[in-house]
């Protein structure tokens, strides 16, 4: 990796030291907080000012090399100075999402053994500071919890940013010593659990850099982008292009809290931006306001989106309501962006594929064998290349990677010959009705185009005789009260559909259980599914 250039041992820190010696003055991070209606932004020289105080703090609180920081924090600027402090110090930082309650936290926090925990007061309603209070005595290792907009001792203000630190310390000859190189740990993050089992996963410096400049590479981004970032930088999405990509660009990271679409307008009204990545309903929820709003959404250049295939009808309103074009994207909490369509591709490809590998990476499709397939057939889909994570937390049991550098996703895809990749399902997603395998993504497909469908997911319900049959799940649009197994179907046949693939179950949903990230856990349908019963008859 290192002779092909994929890992150049570079830190974030080094490229904010560059960008406070070059840019000084240019914005660093406006950050939006939607829900109070306010706004903080810092230069680059405010923004490593804070850093330096914080890294000394923590040091201070006998963060060592190593530890582990956790945060529960939506996307605020002091998620991406805590990160930059831990890095400055050798520690890791543990994003954690915003939304796990005691049960997620306690598993994770004490998995973790973090040493310190940064969290809100209240968000969006909830008191964080009340919930950690009750887990406290389930973790002996945790040794401070800092509240932002708390009180007395254990507010984060009054503890990090009040305090002059960086007095009482040399922090030159501190950050020296405590430099880590850049095949040391730097991020925990655990997986959104589409499987129900969350992992602890392990990234370097190198991997994730090698990510983020490929990245930039592949969309043509430099410093004269502005990035937008709604999608929470708890997960790596978020992560990697709202707070670490702005940071190696020399440029300026927008952050939205709580995701509206309209408040996402009036951002990109007075921001500015030309670059935003999100999941597929970001995408969907800009574009229902999107057609009364072009003029404040002209600068968008790129909207990337990735977590779900973008259905073909999304593209097209696009192409009629925004500037923006549509980059479909493929990737892991492991990886982060694995493929991604190209900004010179025809506006098809994102509907078709979900890009070709990045620089740096190298995918392949093999049977249950471990032969490569065909090219357009199904298979297993495996990874190899420089933002490959390093580890799962105290599992290494669980580091899928052979002795080659392949890992296996646990995604089924097919190639083309052009080595455009297009996800079909998941190797634990696949329903077998018969002995044929049902292509799950291929219907979901076709139904998102239903006019009353807002999101669906196929799942196998158990039969005796076939197997499994079809059963599926879905939440409709706006003005839409009901929709029938019938309609469904009659639908699906007007497109063409075998009968062999069609749903013998339907039912509608409130809302389809989700990851943070936004991906539909399919395991907890599956667990649903499991009480249906279908006599002859479609139900």
């Amino acid at each position: 990796m290192l002779e092909i250039g994929a890992w150049n041992d570079k830190i974030i820190t080094d490229y904010l030291d560059t960008a406070v010696a070059s840019t000084p003055d240019r914005k660093a991070l406006i950050a939006y907080n939607v829900g109070q209606d306010t706004c903080t932004a810092l230069s680059y020289r405010e923004l490593d000012r804070i850093v330096t105080r914080m890294a000394a703090g923590l040091a201070g609180l006998g963060v060592e090399k190593s530890d582990v920081v956790s945060c529960q924090l939506p996307n605020w600027w002091q998620m991406t100075a805590l990160h930059l402090a831990c890095v400055r110090i050798g520690a890791i930082l543990n994003p954690l999402m915003p939304i796990f309650r005691e049960h997620e936290l306690g598993i994770m926090l004490g998995h973790a053994q973090s040493r310190v925990l940064v969290v809100p007061k209240v968000f969006r309603g909830f008191d964080y500071a009340a919930m950690i209070q009750g887990l406290r005595g389930e973790l002996p290792e945790l040794q401070h919890t800092l509240v932002i907009g708390g009180e007395g001792d254990d507010d984060f203000g009054n503890v990090l940013l009040e305090q002059p630190w960086e007095a009482r310390v040399d922090t030159r000859a501190l950050f020296a010593e405590r430099r880590p190189h850049g095949d040391e740990v730097v991020q925990l993050l655990y997986t959104s659990g589409t499987s129900g089992e969350p992992k602890g996963v392990l990234h370097t410096s190198n991997t994730l850099f090698s990510n983020v400049r490929a990245y930039a590479e592949r969309l043509h981004l430099d410093g004269e982008d502005i990035i937008l970032m709604a999608s929470p930088m708890a997960h790596q999405t978020g992560f990697l292009y709202g707070l670490m990509m702005p940071i190696y660009l020399q440029t300026t990271a927008v952050l939205q809290d709580v995701w509206d679409p309209l408040s996402a307008v009036r951002i990109a009204a007075a921001e500015k931006p030309t670059f935003t990545k999100a999941s597929t309903p970001f995408l969907a929820d800009l574009l229902e306001v999107a057609p009364k709003h072009r003029e404040e959404l002209a600068s968008l250049r790129i909207f990337a989106s990735a977590g779900a295939p973008i259905p073909g009808a999304l593209v097209e309103r696009a192409g009629a309501a925004m500037n923006a074009q549509i980059i479909s994207a493929w990737g892991m909490t492991e990886n982060g962006a694995v493929t991604t369509t190209r900004p010179e591709d025809d506006p098809e490809r994102a509907i078709h594929s979900d890009g070709l590998a990045l620089p740096y990476m190298e995918v392949q499709v093999i049977d249950d064998e471990g032969q490569v397939v065909p090219s357009g057939a199904e298979g297993n889909l495996m990874v190899r290349g420089g933002s490959l994570f390093v580890g799962y937390l105290k599992r290494p049991e669980l580091y899928g990677v052979d002795e080659h550098g392949w890992f296996a996703t646990g995604d089924l895809a097919r190639m083309d010959a052009e080595g455009y990749i297009r996800i079909t399902g998941r190797t634990k997603d696949v329903v077998i009705r018969g002995g044929e395998n049902v292509p799950v993504v291929e219907i979901e497909n076709l139904l998102y185009k239903h006019p009353a469908i807002s999101s669906v997911a196929l799942v196998g319900c158990p039969d005796e005789r076939l197997g499994e049959r079809v059963c599926a799940y879905v939440t409709l649009q706006d003005g839409y009260s009901q929709l029938s197994l019938e309609d469904a179907v009659a639908f699906l046949l007007e497109q063409r559909l075998t009968k062999a693939y069609l749903p013998e179950y339907l039912e509608v949903l409130p809302d389809l259980p989700r990851t943070p990230s936004g991906k539909i856990q399919k395991f907890k349908l599956r667990e649903q599914a499991k009480g249906v019963r279908i006599d002859g008859n479609r139900r």
